[in-house]
Protein backbone atom coordinates (compact mmCIF):
# COMPACT_ATOMS: atom_id res chain seq x y z
CA UNK A 1 0.00 0.00 0.00
CA UNK A 2 1.28 3.48 -0.83
CA UNK A 3 1.57 6.21 1.75
CA UNK A 4 -1.01 8.96 1.20
CA UNK A 5 -0.11 12.23 2.90
CA UNK A 6 -3.58 13.67 2.27
CA UNK A 7 -5.10 10.82 4.25
CA UNK A 8 -2.51 11.16 7.01
CA UNK A 9 -3.30 14.88 7.34
CA UNK A 10 -7.06 14.27 7.42
CA UNK A 11 -6.73 11.54 10.06
CA UNK A 12 -4.60 13.70 12.34
CA UNK A 13 -7.01 16.62 12.00
CA UNK A 14 -9.92 14.29 12.78
CA UNK A 15 -8.24 12.80 15.85
CA UNK A 16 -7.35 16.26 17.11
CA UNK A 17 -11.00 17.34 16.77
CA UNK A 18 -12.39 14.19 18.42
CA UNK A 19 -10.07 14.30 21.41
CA UNK A 20 -11.15 16.72 24.12
CA UNK A 21 -10.03 15.27 27.46
CA UNK A 22 -6.48 15.20 28.77
CA UNK A 23 -5.13 11.92 30.14
CA UNK A 24 -7.87 9.80 28.56
CA UNK A 25 -7.36 6.86 26.27
CA UNK A 26 -9.94 6.41 23.56
CA UNK A 27 -10.63 3.21 21.67
CA UNK A 28 -12.12 3.87 18.25
CA UNK A 29 -13.47 1.36 15.82
CA UNK A 30 -11.92 1.98 12.43
CA UNK A 31 -15.38 2.75 11.03
CA UNK A 32 -15.52 5.79 13.34
CA UNK A 33 -12.35 7.15 11.79
CA UNK A 34 -13.22 6.59 8.13
CA UNK A 35 -12.49 9.40 5.71
CA UNK A 36 -14.59 9.76 2.55
CA UNK A 37 -12.89 8.13 -0.42
CA UNK A 38 -10.67 5.83 1.65
CA UNK A 39 -11.10 2.22 2.76
CA UNK A 40 -10.93 0.91 6.31
CA UNK A 41 -7.64 -0.83 5.45
CA UNK A 42 -6.14 2.43 4.19
CA UNK A 43 -7.22 4.22 7.37
CA UNK A 44 -5.80 1.48 9.62
CA UNK A 45 -2.52 1.42 7.69
CA UNK A 46 -2.08 5.19 7.90
CA UNK A 47 -2.88 5.25 11.60
CA UNK A 48 -0.12 2.67 12.08
CA UNK A 49 2.23 4.85 10.03
CA UNK A 50 1.36 7.87 12.19
CA UNK A 51 2.23 5.88 15.31
CA UNK A 52 5.52 4.71 13.75
CA UNK A 53 6.36 8.30 12.79
CA UNK A 54 5.85 9.45 16.37
CA UNK A 55 2.83 11.63 15.55
CA UNK A 56 0.38 9.72 17.75
CA UNK A 57 0.61 8.33 21.28
CA UNK A 58 -1.66 5.31 21.57
CA UNK A 59 -1.27 4.97 25.31
CA UNK A 60 -0.71 1.23 25.12
CA UNK A 61 -0.03 -1.78 22.98
CA UNK A 62 -3.30 -1.72 21.08
CA UNK A 63 -6.55 -3.60 20.82
CA UNK A 64 -7.72 -6.37 18.52
CA UNK A 65 -10.46 -4.59 16.57
CA UNK A 66 -9.87 -0.89 16.77
CA UNK A 67 -7.43 1.89 17.41
CA UNK A 68 -6.26 3.16 20.79
CA UNK A 69 -5.57 6.88 20.93
CA UNK A 70 -4.30 8.94 23.84
CA UNK A 71 -3.16 12.10 22.11
CA UNK A 72 -1.16 13.68 19.35
CA UNK A 73 2.49 13.94 20.29
CA UNK A 74 4.41 17.21 20.16
CA UNK A 75 5.54 16.24 16.64
CA UNK A 76 1.96 15.41 15.72
CA UNK A 77 0.77 18.82 16.86
CA UNK A 78 3.63 20.51 14.99
CA UNK A 79 2.69 18.69 11.79
CA UNK A 80 -1.04 19.43 12.14
CA UNK A 81 -0.36 23.09 12.91
CA UNK A 82 1.87 23.36 9.85
CA UNK A 83 -0.67 21.81 7.44
CA UNK A 84 -4.01 22.78 9.01
CA UNK A 85 -4.82 25.58 6.54
CA UNK A 86 -6.23 24.14 3.28
CA UNK A 87 -4.49 26.77 1.13
CA UNK A 88 -1.13 26.14 2.81
CA UNK A 89 -1.64 22.39 2.37
CA UNK A 90 -2.46 22.80 -1.33
CA UNK A 91 0.70 24.86 -1.92
CA UNK A 92 2.74 22.41 0.13
CA UNK A 93 1.54 19.44 -1.92
CA UNK A 94 2.14 21.29 -5.20
CA UNK A 95 5.67 22.21 -4.12
CA UNK A 96 6.47 18.69 -3.01
CA UNK A 97 5.08 17.17 -6.20
CA UNK A 98 7.06 19.63 -8.33
CA UNK A 99 10.22 18.50 -6.52
CA UNK A 100 9.43 14.91 -7.43
CA UNK A 101 9.16 13.47 -3.94
CA UNK A 102 8.70 14.24 -0.30
CA UNK A 103 8.97 13.01 3.24
CA UNK A 104 6.99 13.93 6.32
CA UNK A 105 9.76 16.29 7.44
CA UNK A 106 9.99 17.92 4.02
CA UNK A 107 6.23 18.48 3.91
CA UNK A 108 6.27 20.01 7.38
CA UNK A 109 9.23 22.27 6.52
CA UNK A 110 7.65 23.33 3.24
CA UNK A 111 4.36 24.14 4.98
CA UNK A 112 6.23 26.16 7.61
CA UNK A 113 7.90 28.11 4.81
CA UNK A 114 4.51 29.00 3.31
CA UNK A 115 3.25 30.01 6.76
CA UNK A 116 6.31 32.25 7.27
CA UNK A 117 5.64 33.86 3.88
CA UNK A 118 1.98 34.42 4.78
CA UNK A 119 2.93 35.99 8.12
CA UNK A 120 5.42 38.25 6.37
CA UNK A 121 2.81 39.36 3.82
CA UNK A 122 0.31 40.21 6.57
CA UNK A 123 2.66 41.80 9.07
CA UNK A 124 5.73 42.92 7.15
CA UNK A 125 7.84 40.96 9.64
CA UNK A 126 10.34 38.51 8.17
CA UNK A 127 10.56 35.28 10.16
Amino acid sequence: MRRDMDLLRLLLLKLEALHDEAHSIYVYEYEELLIDGYTQDQVAYHLDLAVEAGLIDTGGSGVMNGFMFRRLTWEGHDFVDAVRDDDIWKKTRQGANAAGGFSLELLKDLAKGFIRKKISEHTGVEI
